[in-house]
C-alpha cells in the first residue's frame, strides 16, 4: 500500500506524489470514487465504487485528499468504455464511465442518503443496507398518490429513477464558451475560434465539434458559427485581459417545433461585419428563427449580460411540452430536457392530488411551465416570480395556450403571498421549484403559517431538498413520496419531485 512518496504530514498516512492500493467504496456528490487508505479518504476521479484501483496522491487535506487512477486492479461490474472521445478532457459529463442502470441506481441513492442523513427522515426499505428499490408491501399501485393525499404513511418512499430509454442527444440548449486556438493566442493574430466545455477543474476550453448529450442541431450551429466568425475575423473574449469580443455561443432548439435561435454573447455592444454574420448563419441553419445579441462587458463567470437585441428574426422560438406551447426566449429558463420534463412535471401534478377546484400556488413559476401543466386540473393558478421578464413570458404562455385559469405576479414569494393571503387567497396546494441553493428560508415560513393541504416540492439539489424538508416536516408536514428523475443522464445531477401532506389531512 505504499510507494515513491514525499513523506505524509502529521497523522496522514500518505504522501503527496505516493502510489497506493485502495479499493473504490462509494461515490461522492461530484461523481468521484472514494477510497481509504488506512482510514484516511481519498478521491479518484473515474474510479468506481467495487473497484480495486492503484492511485497516484496528488493534493491532501487534513482529512482527505485527491488522487489520480494510474490503473484498474479489479474492474467493476458497472464499468462501461465512455462513448465520448474527449471524456477524459472535458467537464462536462462525468458519469459516461458508468452502466446507466448504475447510473440510475446511484441517483437514487444519492437522494436516500441526504433524506436519512440531513433530513433525518425515514425511507421506506432502507434497512438492509440501503439497496432497495424503494418499495414496501405498503407502497400502493398507484405510486403513493393515494398516501401522499391521505397522510397515511410514516416512513418516505423512493422510488426508482425514472430514466430515459435514449439517454444521449437530450439537451435542447447549448452554453459554449469561445476561445482562440493557441498558436493564434501564441503569434497575437486574429485567428480560428474554438469552443467546447472547459476542462475539468480549470477554466480551459476543450475544443470539440460533437458533444454526445446535445441535440445534433445545437451542435452543428455551434460549429457553423466558429466557422462563420473565424472567416470573418472575429475575436474571442480572453479572461485573463478583458480583451476580445465573443463571450458564448448559446443555441436553443425546440425539439417539437425544430426551429433554432442562436445568441452571440459578447464583451461589447459592436459585431465587425455583423449583416455578414447574420447572413452567413441564416445561410448554413435553415432551421434558424432567431438571432440575437446578448452584451455582458462584466468580468464574471455568469454567461448573460442585461441587455438583449435582436439581430435577425423574432425575439422568441417555440416549443411543446405535453401539448402545452412555449415562446422562449433568450435568457428564459426553459428545461433542457424536454423528454424527462414532461415525467417531472406529470408527476408533481400527481401528487399535487388535483381534483378540478384547487387553488394552487406555484412559487418559483419562472416562464410558467408547471403552473400551465397544474392549469389543466386545478380550479386556479397563481403563479409568482422574482424575474419581470419570466412573468412576461409566463403570461404570453398562458395566452398562447388559452388558459383562462393562471394568474402571475412579479415579486418574492414571501412577500405576495401573504398579500395574496389578504385579498382571500388561500392555497390548498403549494408547488415550489427552487434553484440549487433550494427554498428561501421565508417562504418555508410562509408555507408553514399558510398550512395548504399538501406541498410539491421539485428539486435539483438533493443536499438542499433535504434541509428544507426538515423545516416543514417540523412545521406540521410529512414527506410522504419522493420521485427521482433523470434529466442530466451521464452527469451527476439528479432531480426530484416530493409529495408532502400535513399531517392533519
Amino acid at each position: 500500500m505504499g510507494g515513491k512518496g514525499n513523506g505524509a504530514g502529521i497523522g496522514i498516512p500518505v504522501g503527496k506524489n505516493e502510489e497506493v492500493v485502495t479499493d473504490i467504496v462509494g461515490l461522492t456528490h461530484e461523481g468521484e470514487g472514494v477510497g481509504r487508505v488506512n482510514g484516511f479518504t481519498l478521491f479518484i476521479q473515474g474510479a468506481l465504487p467495487g473497484e480495486r484501483v492503484r492511485a497516484k496522491v496528488l493534493k491532501l487535506k487534513k482529512t482527505y485528499g485527491y488522487a489520480k487512477l494510474l490503473e484498474l486492479l479489479v474492474k467493476s461490474e458497472n464499468r462501461v468504455d465512455a462513448p465520448c472521445p474527449i471524456y477524459k478532457q472535458c467537464g462536462g459529463c462525468q458519469l459516461q464511465h458508468m452502466s446507466y442502470e448504475a447510473q440510475l441506481a446511484w441517483k437514487r441513492q444519492h437522494v436516500v442518503d441526504n433524506l436519512v442523513r440531513i433530513g433525518k427522515l425515514e425511507v421506506a426499505g432502507e434497512g438492509a443496507g440501503g439497496t432497495a428499490a424503494g418499495q414496501d408491501d405498503s407502497v400502493s399501485a398507484d405510486g403513493g398518490v393515494a398516501s401522499i393525499a391521505s397522510g397515511r404513511r410514516t416512513a418516505v418512499v423512493v422510488h426508482p429513477t425514472i430514466g430515459m430509454d435514449n439517454p444521449w442527444r437530450y439537451r435542447n440548449k447549448a452554453q459554449v464558451p469561445i476561445g482562440m486556438a493557441k498558436a493564434d493566442l501564441d503569434d497575437g493574430a486574429s485567428g480560428s475560434l474554438i469552443g467546447g466545455f472547459y476542462a475539468r477543474g480549470s477554466h480551459r476550453i476543450v475544443d470539440m465539434d460533437a458533444c454526445l448529450i446535445q441535440h445534433e442541431r445545437n451542435d452543428d450551429a455551434v460549429r457553423r458559427v466558429k466557422e462563420i466568425g473565424s472567416r470573418l475575423g472575429v475575436t474571442a473574449y480572453e479572461e485573463s485581459s478583458g480583451r476580445g469580443l465573443l463571450r458564448h455561443v448559446v443555441v436553443r432548439t425546440g425539439f417539437v417545433s425544430g426551429e433554432t435561435m442562436v445568441v452571440l454573447v459578447t464583451n461589447g455592444t459592436k459585431i465587425p461585419n455583423v449583416q455578414a454574420f447574420v447572413e452567413g448563419i441564416r445561410e448554413v441553419l435553415p432551421d434558424v428563427r432567431s438571432i440575437v445579441q446578448n452584451v455582458n462587458k462584466k468580468s464574471t463567470n455568469v454567461i448573460f449580460g442585461d441587455e438583449t437585441r435582436v439581430l435577425w428574426g423574432n425575439d422568441v422560438i417555440y416549443d411543446e411540452l405535453d401539448g402545452i406551447r412555449f415562446a422562449i426566449s433568450a435568457r428564459s429558463f426553459y428545461q433542457v430536457n424536454p423528454a424527462q420534463t414532461v415525467a417531472l412535471y406529470r408527476k408533481a401534478v400527481e401528487y399535487a392530488g388535483l381534483t378540478g377546484d384547487e387553488t394552487v400556488i406555484d412559487a418559483y413559476c419562472g416562464i410558467g411551465t408547471i403552473s400551465l401543466f397544474l392549469a389543466r386540473r386545478a380550479g386556479r393558478v397563481y403563479g409568482v416570480e422574482i424575474v419581470p421578464e419570466a412573468i412576461e413570458d409566463a403570461r404570453r404562455n398562458a395566452e398562447l395556450n388559452g388558459i383562462g385559469n393562471a394568474e402571475f405576479a412579479v415579486g418574492l414569494s414571501e412577500d405576495v403571498i401573504p398579500r395574496w393571503r389578504e385579498e382571500g387567497i388561500v392555497a390548498d396546494v403549494v408547488v415550489v421549484d427552487p434553484p440549487r441553493k433550494g427554498c428561501d428560508q421565508a417562504l418555508l415560513d410562509t408555507i408553514v403559517m399558510m398550512q395548504p393541504k399538501r406541498v410539491v416540492y421539485v428539486s435539483c439539489n438533493p443536499s438542499t431538498l433535504a434541509r428544507d424538508l426538515q423545516v416543514l416536516e417540523a412545521g406540521g408536514y410529512r414527506t410522504v413520496g419522493v420521485q427521482p428523475v433523470d434529466m442530466f443522464p451521464h452527469t451527476v445531477h439528479v432531480e426530484c419531485v416530493v409529495g408532502i401532506c400535513r399531517v392533519d389531512t
